[in-house]
């Protein structure tokens, strides 16, 4: 695999209680990202009802995401998915897989 490729680190957030799905929660993510110089990138996911994934370049900081979130929605949790993925789909984890595909 060529090494030129950017690798990403893929998070999951998640909620007790709090809706995460149809409260611009993604574009919010996006528009911080913006405005911090975060290269980020907010999905929401199919493969797990009502939550969002988000990805970031390997090795970026996510304390400034975590705090953002928290803010914004207090009963919020992130979890590390995936590590140094290279053209990460968010939505549906096991697509991440290159071992179930054949060109």
């Amino acid at each position: 695999m060529p090494d030129d490729l950017i690798r990403w680190d893929v998070y999951e957030i998640s909620a007790e209680t709090s809706s995460l799905v149809g409260v611009k929660l993604r574009g919010r993510i996006r528009k911080y990202g913006l405005e911090k110089c975060i290269n980020i990138l907010a999905e929401n996911t199919s493969d797990v009802h009502g939550r969002v994934r988000i990805a970031v370049l390997k090795g970026t900081d996510i304390k400034l995401i975590k705090d953002f979130l928290k803010k914004i929605v207090p009963d919020s949790n992130l979890k590390l998915k995936l590590n140094g993925v290279i053209n990460p789909v968010l939505s549906k984890l096991k697509v991440n897989d290159e071992l179930r595909y054949e060109i």
